[in-house]
């Protein structure tokens, strides 16, 4: 090891970048098989409409120079292309200056996306993958050791990631300090996977011991990541078990993966480096350049994780290149769900044949089970648990997806589970109704074979039919 480099990290930058990879594409793959519906051409938030009123500065991307649907799938396919030959290793295989500019075609492509992705892209997993993604391009190949710069600024990002959590919880709904927020969260978190339910069942006292326990991960541990080894590996590896055990809990897209994967570019894997030429200075000074250029922008969010008034996922810079982090600083109590159904009856009455429309990750029909989907990210059932909180959240898109169900339109309809209705008869009227959801109880699930109980809330939108449709006679 040199004062530049770490050669006894090549090894976790193999892993970090393969594992990066990985999620790039699913990234990529969650990008081309949905946008059509929710920001192409026809979709509830087109993105045509958006880079009108947007300036170019402020929502850097391709699109804002040229947009069409084919354009944008061309661009997602390109970067699942492109990350899955990452995944294979090819930018150990090219000259170092072609392995950083193939790190950087994905980075550019997503950055692209998230810039004019507008609500559905909102999530504060897109900027972690754009902010390590920004990073990984400057780890280099197996041309070069790995920078020990920019292994530093991944464990930084890793520190805000945790610590910034779990400041934001305890400054924020008390059952964080009472240690009593998991005696609701698995059952109100926006899309429970297939453990949900056994989870909320845990006995309330191991709940208290979760919740203590994460406060150490976020709180603690977050600072053992800059001591030396092995306390380093031992401070990540903790990490990386907490964060499977929520992979276990809950669908939460890429946001446990992407943090487990900049855990392990903090852990010394035991293996003998490869003998490597001297580092070229022109890499020396582009990475110590770009390391400056991050930790100057770094104050913005140490200034946030510091402030009384801190924020969750907000980026700083519409580059994306360091960000601030944090997830449910509160917990809802109570779980509701916006449910929407059609039906074909010339008058719409409350007997009417009502047909349910089933989503493929939110609750719907109490006796479906809920699927595992992390890290593939459900973007509309995300947003109907939002809308589901407050119509506010669902203003500006809730009208067009009803349009579009009405119109049986097919890229809608992907995204969903089941339609009710066949392709040539779309329904005549659409209504959503909000209900409260809770799980079961073991002796409920055992007689009825439903995970979830509904009530009846209230109403959510009033029967609707496409404007200018006369009823039939």
């Amino acid at each position: 090891m040199d004062w530049f480099t770490a050669s006894e990290y090549w090894m976790s930058r193999l892993v970090f970048q393969r594992a990066l990879a990985v999620l790039y594409l699913v990234a990529f793959l969650t990008a081309a098989l949905q946008f059509r519906a929710l920001i192409g051409e026809r979709g509830m938030l087109p993105v045509p409409r958006f880079v009108e009123r947007m300036p170019f500065k402020h929502a850097p991307s391709l699109f804002q120079l040229r947009y069409s649907d084919r354009f944008f799938a061309a661009c997602a396919w390109t970067g699942c292309a492109v990350s899955a030959a990452l995944v294979a290793g090819l930018d150990s295989r090219v000259p170092l200056w072609a392995g950083m500019l193939l790190w950087l075609v994905p980075w550019v492509l997503y950055l692209s996306i998230v810039n004019v992705g507008q609500t559905w892209y909102g999530f504060g997993w897109e900027s972690l993958l754009l902010e390590v993604g920004f990073l990984a391009v400057f780890l280099g190949n197996d041309e070069v050791d790995p920078p020990v710069v920019v292994l530093f600024l991944l464990r930084w990002i890793l520190f805000r990631v945790e610590f910034g959590a779990g400041l934001i919880k305890m400054r924020g709904d008390e059952c964080w300090r009472k240690l009593t927020c998991l005696d609701h969260h698995h059952e109100t978190q926006p899309m429970p996977g297939p453990l949900s339910w056994f989870f909320h069942h845990l006995p309330r006292p191991l709940h208290r011991v979760e919740v203590a326990a994460n406060h150490v991960t976020q709180l603690v541990v977050p600072f053992l990541l800059f001591t030396p080894q092995p306390v380093a590996t031992a401070a990540a590896s903790l990490m990386i078990l907490t964060q499977l055990w929520l992979v276990l809990s809950g669908n939460f897209s890429w946001l446990n993966w992407i943090t487990i994967v900049l855990a392990l570019s903090a852990v010394e894997f035991p293996a003998d480096p490869p003998s490597l030429p001297a580092t070229p200075l022109w890499y020396e000074a582009l990475v110590l350049t770009v390391a400056a250029l991050l930790v100057g922008l770094s104050y913005h969010p140490v200034r946030n994780m510091l402030s009384r008034r801190q924020v969750m996922n907000r980026s700083f810079d519409p580059l994306h290149l360091v960000n601030t982090y944090g997830a449910f600083g509160s917990v809802s109590r109570v779980r509701y769900e916006v449910v929407v159904e059609g039906t074909d009856d010339d008058v719409p009455r409350e007997d009417s044949d009502w047909r349910e429309y089933e989503f493929k990750g939110k609750p719907g029909d109490p006796r479906h089970w809920p699927r595992q989907f992390a890290p593939y990210h459900l973007r509309l059932d995300w947003m109907m648990w939002f809308a589901a909180l407050s119509p506010a959240y669902a203003g500006s898109w809730f009208g067009t997806m009803v349009e579009r169900l009405l119109e049986n339109d097919r890229d809608t309809l992907k995204l969903l589970r089941r339609s009710p209705f066949p392709p040539d008869a779309p329904p005549r009227y659409i209504r959503a109704r909000l209900f409260r959801y809770r799980y079961t109880t073991w002796r409920e699930l055992r007689e009825t074979g439903a995970c979830w109980e509904r009530t009846y809330v209230r109403e959510y939108l009033p029967p609707t039919r496409l404007a200018g449709v006369a009823q039939r006679s």
